[in-house]
């Protein structure tokens, strides 16, 4: 079944993408969560039509994701957290605690769109993907120091 999404859906697509997904996927959680509507021909005309509407505001977007891109490329961040003896953390490292350091150096990133490549349970050099864009996208590394 082919669905058009009405809103960003990690591993599926972004917001007004048309996508094909299984019927159950589709029936139980993406319509009944107004996360995709059923992606007939009258509503891909209403997409086509609000997509040409909308193209000025959408690269306006772009270019301001990719002035910030530019600003974080190189950023490198320091995360203390509470570790053992053996240096083992207790817990993990989250997007939370990035978004907050982020915020500290003055940028303003959602923690939605922070990934972090491989669990950081120990302390060492790590490295995430900050999604600002659809198609753009920024790898920042931190550092993750006992307490």
């Amino acid at each position: 079944m082919q669905v058009i999404l009405l809103e960003d859906v990690i591993n599926l697509g972004y917001k007004d993408d048309v996508v094909t997904v299984k019927n159950g996927y589709g029936r139980n959680y993406l319509i009944p969560a107004k996360k995709a509507v059923i992606a007939s021909e009258s509503a891909k005309k209403v997409l086509a039509e609000n997509l040409r509407q909308r193209a000025h505001k959408l690269e306006k977007i772009k270019a301001e994701a990719q002035a910030l891109s530019a600003k974080l490329d190189g950023v490198s961040l320091t995360i203390g957290a509470k570790t053992s003896s053996s240096g083992t953390i207790f817990g993990a490292v989250t997007n939370i605690q990035l978004a907050d350091e982020l915020a500290k150096k003055g940028f303003d990133v959602d923690r939605k769109l922070i990934y972090i490549k491989e669990p950081a349970k120990e302390i060492g050099s790590y490295k995430a993907l900050v999604k600002l864009h659809k198609d753009i996208s920024v790898e920042i590394s931190f550092e993750v120091v006992s307490e």
